[in-house]
């Protein structure tokens, strides 16, 4: 798997860097920023969306059903103790009408996304602090 690079890039802007990729992330202007990004939780709400997306257009695409259209809407609930986002909804809208069997379908399909069954699935964390050189094993 890749690996994220972020640049703190001054007041509350960030760079992630992937592949020769980059996403800026920034905060709204009510939390001292600029608004010129999306945030971190937003991010992750993309994260999902796209991740679900992905598995919908797969099985849509895989059937012969239309696919072109395609809408995911995702949004959660953010909760406290910890400060943490739950409740998260998928809604995925298929511009066709679909049989029932298909319906279904495309819900098993963004059900197998690895985001998903990522924040079902408590993953490890691990963090370290280095000062100085960046540690080259990472980059």
């Amino acid at each position: 798997m890749s690996v994220m690079t972020v640049r703190y890039l001054g007041a509350v802007q960030f760079e992630a860097e992937t592949r020769g990729h980059k996403v800026f992330c920034d905060q709204p202007v009510s939390s001292g920023g600029f608004d010129e990004g999306m945030t971190p939780v937003e991010y992750l709400l993309a994260a999902l969306g796209t991740c679900a997306g992905y598995y919908a257009a797969e099985y849509l695409n895989a059937n012969r059903l239309e696919s072109h259209g395609l809408e995911i809407k995702v949004d959660a609930d953010k909760v406290k103790g910890p400060g943490r986002l739950d409740n998260f909804r998928i809604a995925v809208h298929v511009p066709t009408k679909l049989e029932a069997k298909h319906q279904d379908g495309v819900r098993h399909a963004v059900e197998k996304c690895l985001v998903h069954n990522t924040l079902l699935n408590t993953p490890s964390i691990t963090t370290a602090v280095t000062v100085g050189d960046p540690d080259p094993l990472i980059e």
